[in-house]
């Protein structure tokens, strides 16, 4: 299992409208997520940064990502969800949710 997190702005006109599509994701993105071998996926808002946080746990993170962009439904849906974020300065060119270091984990007592 591979732990993935990046971060976006949201642009802050667009709150309301990105709350209300994340409080009903029409479930086949999430078919197509979870055909992608994402799991676990979470996405958290402070200080107008979006910041998401997914479990891989398939073997080719690049093949299954590329699926997914190809996945009509979750084309459609990025249409929606697009247009409400904004990649930070630090993005490399073309890059839309930038990825973050992880700098610490601890999977609890054993």
């Amino acid at each position: 299992m591979k732990r993935v997190a990046t971060v976006i702005r949201l642009r802050p006109e667009k709150e309301r409208e990105y709350r209300e599509l994340h409080a009903a994701v029409w479930p086949d993105v999430l078919a197509a997520l979870h055909r992608a071998r994402i799991g676990n996926y979470s996405i958290f808002l402070r200080d107008g940064l979006l910041f998401s946080y997914y479990e891989y746990t398939g073997d080719d993170l690049h093949t299954d990502l590329a699926r997914l962009a190809e996945d009509e439904t979750t084309q459609r849906w990025w249409q929606l969800t697009d247009p409400c974020q904004e990649p930070v300065t630090s993005a490399a060119d073309g890059e839309w949710w930038a990825p973050m270091e992880e700098v610490f984990h601890d999977d609890g007592p054993r």
